[in-house]
């Protein structure tokens, strides 16, 4: 069977007046300082799975790709913020992995306690396990919503989210082999299926089929079963985000159409400088022509 050459993934998230790219050699966050200058910041692109390559197979790899997103994306925080001018210097180690538990903990009482608490009490619920998971995760996804919109209210989000969009703007560009300029990434969209808003939204409904064969025992039971779930929907979740971002399938295309309209929540057409910011952090990451490809 003859390999398909395709093209390396390039990845990247918005942070505080800038845009962190990670690509497969080289990670770069690029900030525009507050006297108007870019400032860029690289790093090695490294990995768990470099040490332990069974970590790659399907499915355990989205779990470590989530972890280490959620690492490097609160470093890219901390060094953008300082860049800004928001913080005096960058948090260490120890204060990233305080504020990532803290994290996780708010998360998991919003988006897994709370819901699985409310649903015993929507209208018609009974003791039907499918209904309670269904309306758990109906309960779940109106809470996301609801977060993503509050916060896109706000002034410096809907900075950070002009940024996400200038951010997908230049990936696009690169994935489809155009020059990176102004000019050229203005023309492509701001709304991309590996977003990690999609991935998001596939971990909401995941979860509801994922949790389904859980029955539903007491509250407690519910809340850990769902906690020690989380990697597995978030592998499946994962892999289903890295196929949808590299098919043409119409059924594929249908089925991430709800995470691209999400998109227009999650980002916001950015202006020529921040365009700027963006191409430059995908400049220091974009691999050589003999590395941009591989078979699969």
């Amino acid at each position: 069977m003859t390999q398909q050459r395709v093209k390396k993934f390039v990845g990247g998230q918005a942070v505080i007046e800038g845009v962190m790219m990670r690509g497969p050699k080289i990670m770069a966050t690029a900030c525009r300082k507050p006297d108007g200058t870019i400032t860029v910041k690289e790093e090695p692109t490294t990995s768990i799975q470099d040490k332990y390559p069974v970590l790659k197979l399907p499915f355990l790899r989205g779990t470590v790709a989530l972890f280490e997103s959620l690492v490097i994306g609160m470093k890219a925080l901390s060094f953008s913020a300082q860049a800004s001018g928001e913080e005096e210097e960058e948090v260490t180690n120890k204060e990233i992995a305080i504020t990532m538990a803290v994290s996780v903990l708010i998360a998991a009482a919003l988006f897994i306690a709370l819901p699985t608490w409310l649903a015993k009490f929507m209208p018609g619920a009974g003791s039907d396990h499918m209904i309670l998971n269904l309306y758990e995760g109906t309960i779940r996804l109106v809470l996301f919503l609801l977060y993503i919109f509050a916060i896109g209210l706000t002034p410096d989000i809907k900075r950070v989210f002009q940024y996400h969009g200038a951010e997908h703007k230049t990936i696009h560009t690169y994935e489809n082999d155009r020059p990176l300029t102004v000019e050229e990434v203005r023309k492509h969209s701001r709304l991309h299926a590996r977003c990690g808003t999609n991935f998001l939204l596939f971990v909401m409904v995941v979860s509801i089929f994922v949790f389904a064969f859980l029955g539903w025992p007491n509250l407690v039971e519910r809340i850990v079963s769902r906690l020690a779930l989380m990697p597995v929907v978030a592998g499946i979740s994962y892999e289903l985000i890295r196929f949808a971002g590299r098919s043409q399938n119409s059924l594929v295309k249908a089925m991430i159409a709800p995470g691209l309209v999400l998109q227009y929540m999650t980002t916001r057409e950015p202006d020529d400088d921040q365009i700027e910011v963006a191409i430059r952090a995908l400049q220091s990451v974009r691999p050589s022509e003999e590395d941009a490809y591989e078979d699969e």
